[in-house]
Order: structure tokens, then sequence, then C-alpha cells
């Protein structure tokens, strides 16, 4: 891929996203992994109306290059790429299923979602939620790089954060955990049925896991 075409990429995703109501207002944030460092999602600007020529560029230490300035939660992407080097892209998303979860009470920070369908399995994998730190603050990126462990994350009162193999891999990634996210929301409590720990265990020896 060109870098002319994975900025297109990056400006089509947004649009995307934006569109399926996935990034309201001027929230959410994308990143891709391109041979010479990042493509990112620049501060101030509606992913709706993102422009190739605008997005930032990033060496491969994360300094900023060329472009505008990039999104602040940019430290938080870098957390992600360095505890997930499988990972070619990163979205973060204020996604209303995914934030709502991320406000409700009550859950299991180890696993503040259960695996109600195979496809969350698949695709989302282990989720993680962390504590509810200020977006761009600096704690944020660093409880972030401690959390390698999961594949996903949910940010508590802020959104959700996945990565993939590409950039399409990751927001159809983004797209597996809001609908998970929605129907968990929508389930009665005493009426969800969720896999069990041998059906999860067959659909990873079977799939290879969420990135299959």
């Amino acid at each position: 891929m060109t870098s002319a075409e994975a900025a297109k990429e990056v400006v089509e995703f947004g649009r995307y996203l934006n569109q399926r109501g996935l990034a309201p207002g001027g929230s959410g944030n994308l990143s891709l992994k391109v041979d010479d460092g990042f493509l990112v999602t620049p501060t101030g600007y509606r992913l709706a109306f993102l422009k190739a020529e605008t997005l930032a560029r990033l060496d491969e230490q994360g300094r900023h290059v060329a472009g505008d300035k990039p999104t602040k939660e940019i430290p938080v992407h870098l957390a992600f790429y360095r505890t997930h080097p499988e990972c070619k892209a990163v979205v973060h998303l204020h996604a209303p299923q995914s934030m709502a979860l991320s406000c409700l009470g009550g859950l299991d920070s180890d696993s503040p979602l259960p695996p109600l369908t195979p496809y969350f399995v698949m695709r989302v994998g282990r989720l993680g939620m962390l504590p509810y730190f200020a977006p761009g603050a600096a704690e944020l990126a660093a409880a972030v790089e401690e959390s390698g462990r999961f594949d996903a994350l949910l940010l508590r009162n802020h959104g959700l954060l996945i990565g993939g193999k590409n950039l399409d891999d990751a927001v159809a990634n983004a797209e597996e955990l809001e609908e998970s996210a929605r129907i968990f929301l929508t389930l009665p409590e005493t009426r969800r049925e969720v896999l069990t720990p041998g059906q999860v265990a067959r659909l990873e020896q079977a799939y290879g896991g969420k990135r299959s």
C-alpha cells in the first residue's frame, strides 16, 4: 500500500464510522502503522471531514514529523502498539453502546462483557476495563501499557480501544465490540445465556483466536 492509499483508507474509514454513528460529534480517532511510522487522525477534526493531506504523520518513534497536530490520544495508541506488536491499526471510539457499558457500575474489570456470541470470542477476544483517566492523560497511556494481556479495552466512562491486523480488521473488531455491548445492555440480566468455557475454548482452537 502506498502512502497515498494508506491516507485514503484512514479518511474513508473515518467517514464510515461517523456515518454509522460510532464516532459522534468530534469524537474518535484512528491510527495506521505504515512503513516509516504512523498515520494518525489530527486533533480538532471530526472523522466525517478528514482530509488525506492534513492527517498527522509520525515517525517510528512516535514523533510528529508532518501534517496537522495528532490527536491527544496518540500516547494511548502508541502504548497499544507496543503491547500488541501484531496490530497494524488502532481504533478508539466513543461509540454509544460501548460508552454506555463503560459507565455501568458493577462490572468485572477483568471481564466486563461475557462471551454471549462466538463472534465476540473470535473478533474481540479477551476484553479488559481500565479505571477512569482524563482523555490524553499520561496515566491512561501507562495503564494501557500495563494491560497487554487483554486483546481490547473498555476505558471507564470513556469508550473503547481495539486494534487489528489492518484498518479494516480493527474497524470490524470495534464494530463487533459495539454490537456485543448492545446485546448485553438489551438482554435482561436474568435472561442472559453465555457460552461455556468449553465452547469458548473450542472456538479459540478452531479459529486461532480473534485475529484468524
